[in-house]
């Protein structure tokens, strides 16, 4: 994620015309391509650190047979969005993912400027998303874990068409990453963004149900969905049932 700090947000700029040329090719070749490249030794302690949490949680409660659910904040920054989901779903683990200490750390202590103990439920882990997504995915393949929702608020759009390859569903990681969850739901003010992700999923995953939408409600759940409302810009949601 970018910087969450500055109050102006720039619309999107894009040398792209329309959804990018080669996305039908590149979904298609990574659905029959294995993502080997080797998981960073960080990130396999992060979500050892999250296992426990995970683990934890649910000893605290009642008994959890498998597979258990986990509640997935990918790129969660300051974790705003975090502490709105652990809200949102309290009998669930929300584990808010990001690669920046630096937001994690503001995350940790506060809540923007307002100091407030973490809910029981929210726990955030440095980590690499593609990395953790293939952890995760292990879980989910061995019937240990299921994830009911996955948060995915406001990824780098990439938007140069020289960029194009590293948006999500332009990577390897895709197949991966539509593996994880029952519902996944992208947010973005792009969007060129939303409907190649919608184009994309409705690829490599035919019957699933894919909604794109403009985001209507009034109270933002992320510094970045405050920052581009303010800044009068179209936002836009793509919801993934599977």
């Amino acid at each position: 994620m970018i910087d969450q700090t500055h109050s102006h947000a720039k619309e999107v700029w894009s040398n792209q015309e329309g959804p990018f040329k080669d996305l039908e090719k590149l979904v298609r070749k990574y659905a029959c391509t294995p993502y080997l490249r080797p998981i960073a030794g960080h990130t396999r302690t992060a979500f050892a650190d999250a296992e426990q949490f995970i683990a934890d949680f649910y000893s605290k409660r009642h008994a959890q047979s498998a597979p258990i659910p986990v509640i997935l904040d990918s790129g969660c920054g300051t974790g705003e969005s975090t502490l709105h989901l652990a809200h949102q779903f309290p009998g669930y683990p929300i584990i808010g993912i990001d690669k920046s200490a630096v937001r994690l750390d503001k995350a940790s202590k506060s809540n923007g400027s307002h100091p407030q103990a973490l809910p029981q439920n929210a726990f955030y882990v440095r980590a690499e998303l593609i990395d953790f997504w293939r952890l995760t995915l292990e879980k989910v393949t061995v019937g240990k874990w299921t994830v009911p929702y996955h948060a995915l608020y406001y990824p780098n759009p990439w938007p140069k068409q020289s960029e194009a390859t590293r948006r999500f569903h332009l990577h390897p990681i895709f197949p991966t990453l539509m593996g994880l969850a029952q519902t996944t739901e992208l947010r973005t003010n792009w969007e060129t963004y939303a409907q190649e992700f919608a184009q994309a999923t409705r690829m490599l995953l035919p019957n699933a149900g894919v909604t794109m939408q403009l985001i209507k409600e009034d109270k933002p759940i992320t510094a970045f969905e405050r920052k581009y409302k303010n800044a009068c810009q179209q936002l836009w949601q793509v919801i993934i049932h599977q």
